[in-house]
């Protein structure tokens, strides 16, 4: 018998972006840390199959053992598109997103739906390859889609994506958490002056919300304002819920 919403416990969902060899050290900073904060790998990876190009995955056989490694001891993948690059012009909204949500890095809010389908697909199989097991679903870059994308993400079998208001199941639509995700920017003074701004915001407003999403990225890890910021985050946020896995909201 599946529990009331007043008794299920409140989780909190936890993600490193970007991972891939271009930043390992940083990624295993924060994956300590978040470690730390959790009580154990309780986070999800999303891994570039080929950072801004200059970056493959599908030949280094060190960072494949990461990969079996961190899935090993519990952490979830997902396929944050391929390039994590935006390489196309946009007008309307999505000349708006592309210019003031992120700096050249939303790869699927362009792409048609066949370009989209086979970054999907290759990004899929290539990480399952390397863990011998299901990746748990996909997240867009600057969590960013397009018509094509959204359109490709149904025929990929994904079981999970996420955007920055939202998880849900690409195979029915089925929206599993709603929100804002907590994240931090580091691009500028001025982003990491907002970002801080923002989280403490959020460590208070979000308190109650019965999920609650926190991103990090690797540049997070340069910058010692965001890092305290990102600990005191978790600290509260932490004090009335549990360390989830993005999995778990399939089965509720």
């Amino acid at each position: 018998m599946p529990l009331s919403e007043t008794t299920k416990p409140k989780r909190m969902l936890a993600s490193i972006h970007d991972v891939g060899p271009r930043f390992i050290d940083a990624v295993d900073l924060l994956a300590e840390r978040l470690t730390q904060r959790l009580g154990g790998p309780h986070f999800a990876l999303l891994v570039v199959p080929d950072h801004w190009g200059t970056a493959p995955i599908a030949a280094d056989r060190s960072f494949h053992r990461r990969l079996r490694e961190w899935h090993a001891q519990g952490a979830e993948l997902f396929v944050h598109g391929w390039y994590h690059r935006d390489d196309l012009s946009h007008g309307g909204r999505a000349a708006f997103k592309a210019r003031h949500m992120t700096a050249g890095e939303g790869e699927f809010l362009g792409l048609d739906h066949a370009t989209a389908l086979a970054r999907m697909r290759a990004g899929k199989v290539l990480i399952e390859d390397i863990i011998g097991a299901a990746v748990t679903g996909f997240v867009a870059p600057a969590w960013l889609y397009g018509p094509g994308a959204r359109s490709a993400l149904a025929e990929v079998g994904f079981a999970l994506a996420e955007d920055h208001l939202r998880v849900w199941s690409p195979r029915d639509g089925a929206v599993l958490a709603r929100g804002p995700v907590v994240t931090w920017a580091s691009r500028s003074r001025g982003r990491i002056a907002s970002s801080r701004a923002f989280a403490l915001l959020a460590r208070h407003a979000l308190a109650p919300a019965q999920v609650v999403r926190v991103a990090v990225h690797p540049g997070d890890a340069q910058v010692p304002s965001l890092l305290a910021s990102i600990d005191k985050t978790l600290a509260r946020l932490m004090r009335d819920r549990i360390a989830g896995r993005y999995r778990d909201l399939l089965h509720e």
